[in-house]
C-alpha cells in the first residue's frame, strides 16, 4: 500500500519569532531597493549616452550618424549588464513578495499566521540555498519589454530621421544609402544591420514573454506549483 501523501504542518510563532521575521522583512525590503537603485542607474546610463548620441548627431548639418549607430551597440550592453542584476534584485523581491502575501497578508485578515502553503519551509529553503528565481533569458527580457524597447524605438527612430531628413530631405534611396555608409561598408549593409539588430531585439522581447517561466510569485492562498520545487536550480554568483 502506498502511504498517505505529507501534510504540511501548522507552524505556530511567539511574539519574539514574529518580531525577528519582521526584521527580516525590513532587511530584505532594504536589499530590495538597494538592487532597484542598481538598476535604475544602468538605465540611466543607457538613456545619458542615448542623449549625447542625438547631440552630437544632430548638432551640425555635417555631423555623421555614427554617434547614434554605435549608442545602440551599447545600450545592449547596458541591457545585458542590467539583466544580470536584475536577477539578483529578483531574489530579494520573491521574498519581500512572500512574507507580504503569506505572512503580513494573513495577519491582517486577522487569521494569524498561516503557514499551510508551507511558504515558511520555501523561503527557509531559499535562505540554506541561494538560488536564482528567474532566468538571464527572462531577466533581460523583461527589462528589454518594460524599459530598454522605448530607448531602442528612439535610438533607431532618431538615426533613420537623420538618414533621411536631416539636414535636408533625401531624393532617392541612393541618397539614403550614400549617408548610411560607413567608411569602406556600403548603407546597404548599415542599414540591413540595423534592421536586423532591432528586428532580432523585438523577436526577442516577444519570445521571452511567451516563455516566461519566474518562480517565486505568492498569490494570498498558494505559491505556484514550480515554486513548490525550490524555487530554482540555478546557483547564485557573486556579483562584482
Amino acid at each position: 500500500m502506498s502511504e498517505a501523501p505529507e501534510t504540511a504542518k501548522s507552524v505556530s510563532y511567539n511574539a519574539a519569532e514574529i518580531g525577528a521575521l519582521a526584521h527580516l522583512y525590513r532587511g530584505e525590503m532594504y536589499r530590495s531597493k538597494i538592487w532597484r537603485s542598481r538598476l535604475d542607474a544602468t538605465t540611466n546610463w543607457a538613456v545619458v549616452t542615448t542623449g549625447i548620441a542625438l547631440s552630437v548627431t544632430f548638432s551640425s548639418a555635417e555631423a555623421s550618424p555614427l554617434p547614434l549607430a554605435l549608442v545602440g551597440l551599447l545600450v545592449l550592453v547596458f541591457l545585458l549588464f542590467e539583466g544580470r542584476r536584475y536577477r539578483f534584485f529578483d531574489i530579494w523581491r520573491v521574498r519581500v513578495r512572500v512574507m507580504e502575501t503569506s505572512f503580513y497578508g494573513p495577519i491582517l485578515l486577522g487569521k494569524g499566521v498561516n503557514t499551510e502553503n508551507r511558504w515558511n519551509e520555501i523561503l527557509a529553503d531559499d535562505y540554506n540555498g541561494l538560488r536564482y528565481h528567474i532566468s538571464l533569458w527572462e531577466a533581460v527580457g523583461r527589462r528589454l519589454r518594460r524599459n530598454y524597447i522605448w530607448i531602442f524605438l528612439v535610438q533607431f527612430s532618431a538615426y533613420l530621421g537623420k538618414l533621411m531628413i536631416h539636414p535636408v530631405a533625401i531624393g532617392s534611396l541612393d541618397d539614403l544609402f550614400f549617408r548610411a555608409a560607413i567608411g569602406p561598408v556600403p548603407g546597404e549593409a548599415i542599414l540591413a544591420m540595423g534592421f536586423i539588430l532591432h528586428g532580432a531585439l523585438l523577436l526577442f522581447a516577444i519570445l521571452s514573454a511567451r516563455h516566461s517561466k519566474a518562480v517565486g510569485r505568492a498569490t494570498r492562498h498558494r505559491f505556484k506549483e514550480d515554486a513548490m520545487v525550490r524555487l530554482a536550480s540555478t546557483e547564485v554568483e557573486p556579483e562584482p
